[in-house]
């Protein structure tokens, strides 16, 4: 028999407890089909000496911004900024590359970094040459804006409206400093939005070849057409779009956010339903682009203090976060989208956020059953012990982000408090619990590498050397099961990807050594020589043959 593609002479880690590891694979119609001794005898259309590298599936990034992160890299990098005026110099050079009169738009700025400054309206103006900017902040839950841009967005310097799940933060004059959180970023962006999809097909381009650099197969965008953190109405049009054209290097779940939804008439009998037309839902789609669960933001982010907590925020008297809509509006939405077979994504960071989630996920299932893809939480960055009782009872998983910790764990670990920081960003935890234990990135938030992913799992070092929560570390094996099979699980997708074995996906990375066999805090900096989707080559050394 004829294959497509057979590997010999590798390293390989296949994640299947029943055939753990191998030396040889075969490739047919994007499959793998043979192993080791059935290899023999196959001959193939292309053939890759491995020369020892070691192979394993491919990662799985299951909470990343594509779009998102593909935009990133046509602005302004704010990202590793070491000063308030570095903000200025970019913005400055950024503009000269501007027409007179549109907007300057910087992205990827970690106020955390600098302390929480941020910069000021007035100089941004002048950096900017007058033209109206603004600048995305990492988090994604807040946004600064100059003085023209206040300007354009109809913000005034007096009489600042309160705004429904969001704040226009002021200064103690009462005047806007320009920082726009949750849903006061609207102000801003019902201007620069919607993009063309053009922008959003080169974005998604711009995106998976930089995933396929990091042996990076499969992504799930959490949150598109719609929301704070949408790009336009028709964004699934531009995945559909980039994908004919062969502009995706990588398979992807989307998820829509839930104001993508809408009503859908039904029978009388039936109850109330909220969806896609002509009733589309999770699942939806085929092995390379598929419709995931829908995206539910219930609060902010601590970084902003904006996440909803049980208890106040440290040095913070009485305040405690707050959730992003009327919770019985949220649950009815979520009811709602149950019903027509949506599985649920519900973003809870703070500890009372995620009781709240956990009571919608709940009184869903207990109404419609089990989804097509499994419900989840995303982020969960404080997790109470009798919460993690409750993911486990009701079949939640809660998707942490492992290189937050050192990005900017200590910026975690201090609105929070010592005690509040041991219950953060868990892991051991979630798998003593038999809760499946998934790797994500939050990216472009933080570094999304899933290499630095799973060194961040293993050692939980925190920006500043400090130990994040030493309880929670995992061991390098179970850190590279969640970046493979444990992602494919959380996904609903274990059943063909997430293994090297007959049958599954043929989607692999070759690495210059296996992450067990270096020094943990060496895992991050492992070189990816090629990267396989599918039996095809998505990212590939040039000495590799």
């Amino acid at each position: 028999m004829k294959v497509d593609l057979i590997v010999r002479n590798a390293r390989i880690d296949t994640r299947d407890e029943r055939r753990p590891s191998a030396s040889a694979l075969a490739v047919l119609h994007g499959r793998v089909v043979a192993l080791d001794e059935d290899v023999e005898g196959l001959t193939a259309r292309e053939t890759l000496d491995a020369k020892g590298l070691a192979l394993l599936p491919g990662f799985n990034d299951v909470h990343a911004h594509s779009v998102w992160f593909g935009t990133t890299l046509m602005e302004a990098d704010l990202s590793g900024v070491a000063s308030l005026d570095d903000i200025y110099d970019r913005i400055k050079a950024q503009a000269a590359e501007t027409k007179p009169g549109e907007w300057v738009v910087g992205a990827g700025y970690n106020p955390v970094l600098l302390q929480g400054a941020v910069p000021d309206r007035d100089a941004l103006d002048r950096a900017s040459g007058g033209r109206p900017v603004w600048i995305k902040h990492a988090s994604g839950h807040s946004g600064q804006a100059s003085s023209a841009g206040l300007a354009a967005a109809g913000v005034a310097d007096r009489d600042v409206p309160e705004v429904d799940g969001g704040k226009i933060v002021v200064d103690r004059d009462d005047r806007p400093t320009g920082v726009l959180e949750e849903r006061a970023m609207a102000l801003v962006q019902e201007i620069l939005l919607p993009y063309p999809l053009a922008s959003l097909e080169q974005a998604l381009e711009l995106a998976t070849a930089q995933y396929a650099r990091e042996g990076i197969t499969s992504v799930t965008d959490a949150g598109v057409a719609g929301g704070w953190i949408g790009h336009a109405p028709a964004e699934l049009a531009a995945y559909q779009a980039a994908r004919d054209a062969g502009r995706l290097r990588t398979r992807m779940q989307v998820m829509p956010v839930m104001d993508a939804l809408h009503e859908l008439p039904g029978h009388a009998d039936e109850p109330a339903r909220r969806g896609f037309g002509a009733g589309m839902r999770t699942g939806w789609g085929d092995e390379w682009l598929q419709l995931g669960p829908v995206k539910v933001f219930t609060d902010g982010s601590i970084l902003g203090r904006t996440a909803h907590m049980r208890e106040e925020y440290e040095h913070c008297p009485g305040y405690h976060g707050y959730l992003q809509d009327d919770p019985e509006a949220m649950r009815t939405r979520i009811r709602e989208a149950a019903a027509a077979g949506w599985a649920l994504a519900l973003h809870a960071v703070g500890d009372a956020a995620l009781d709240f989630a956990l009571d919608a996920i709940e009184e869903a299932t207990r109404a419609n059953g089990w989804p097509p893809v499994p419900n989840r939480v995303e982020h969960g960055m404080v997790v109470r012990p009798d919460q993690l009782e409750r993911l486990a009872r009701l079949g939640v998983a809660c998707v942490v982000q492992p290189s937050f910790i050192t990005a900017f764990g200590e910026g975690i670990r201090g609105p929070v408090g010592k005690r509040r920081g041991e219950m953060s960003i868990r892991a051991r935890s979630q798998l003593d619990a038999g809760i499946p234990l998934a790797f994500s990135s939050d990216r472009p938030v933080a570094p999304g590498a899933p290499l630095l992913g799973i060194q961040s799992f293993v050692r939980r070092i925190s920006e500043e050397g400090l130990v994040y929560g030493e309880h929670e570390r995992i061991s390098v094996d179970e850190a590279v099961r969640a970046a493979t099979v444990g992602s494919s699980e959380v996904t609903g997708q274990q059943a063909h990807k997430g293994r090297l074995a007959p049958g599954q996906l043929a989607d692999m990375v070759l690495l210059e050594a296996h992450p067990r066999e270096v020094d943990a805090a060496e895992i991050g900096a492992i070189p990816v020589r090629a990267t396989i989707a599918g039996g095809r080559f998505t990212h590939r050394d040039a000495d590799v043959d």
